[in-house]
């Protein structure tokens, strides 16, 4: 088992959300959280970081801090077309064989987690790897906005194979619910393959992206981590991310 030998990071950003206008822009003292997020990316040391941005604002925020960023039509339906558009552009040879999409919300996330999205497609038969971590609060047993990841984790094991993404309690039964975390290590080919291929019947109908990859005949691996990041949707979070991230 191999890993690919020359992964990126490409981070979609976009200023239209609806519950927090601006997001990326947000400031997180003195900087903005999309750059805070390129850092956390740049700690993880995997490989070069981009920044696909919808915005010129945005374009220019993470120059200034020295990132690297290119900017995407932001008519483009989603984060992963915008990843695909931006590689398009920063990468025409292609000659890196992974990406790595991490949320452009995420200024906390820890840069190990961020490494553990690369691991499973050490396995050649994997197409997309993604994250999970165990659910410890019962509410989100049954939470709607808690996308279960249903996989099979043997004794000990790390890594299982995703069967099913689900809004709904899953599997049935006692044992572990698995809350998933939106953070994908594509192939490129399958990257490819994937924003060009029409929304699936089942993706639409629990309104989750990562369905058409299995609906497709994809083969998505899950990765286990101890938590799950803060993902910044609101007022709410962005103060609990500026705690979190408060100079010590």
């Amino acid at each position: 088992m191999t890993l690919p030998s020359r992964p990126i990071i490409v981070i979609p950003a976009r200023l239209a959300a609806t519950r927090l206008p601006n997001k990326p822009l947000a400031d997180i003292h003195g900087e903005a959280m999309i750059v805070h997020v390129w850092r956390r990316a740049m700690e993880a040391d995997i490989g070069p970081v981009l920044v696909a941005a919808a915005e010129i604002e945005v374009v220019d925020v993470v120059r200034a801090a020295g990132g690297r960023a290119v900017l995407t039509d932001p008519a483009l339906p989603s984060g992963s077309d915008r990843v695909d558009r931006a590689l398009a552009e920063a990468d025409p040879d292609r000659r890196h064989d992974a990406v790595i999409n991490v949320q452009g919300d995420l200024p906390t996330i820890d840069p190990a987690a961020v490494r553990a999205a690369l691991a499973p497609l050490a396995e050649a038969a994997v197409d997309i790897a993604t994250l999970a971590a165990e659910i410890t609060r019962d509410e989100e047993r049954t939470n709607p906005n808690v996308v279960k990841a249903v996989a099979g984790f043997a004794p000990g094991a790390r890594v299982a194979r995703a069967l099913y993404f689900t809004r709904c309690t899953a599997p049935w039964g006692d044992g572990p619910l698995y809350h998933h975390i939106g953070l994908y290590a594509y192939r490129r080919a399958a990257l490819t393959r994937f924003v060009s291929m029409p929304p699936g019947v089942l993706e639409r109908r629990e309104k989750l992206e990562q369905l058409r990859a299995l609906e497709a005949g994809m083969r998505i691996d899950v990765a286990l981590v101890d938590t799950v990041p803060l993902g910044v949707d609101t007022p709410a979070d962005l103060d609990r991310a500026r705690a979190l991230l408060a100079p010590r």
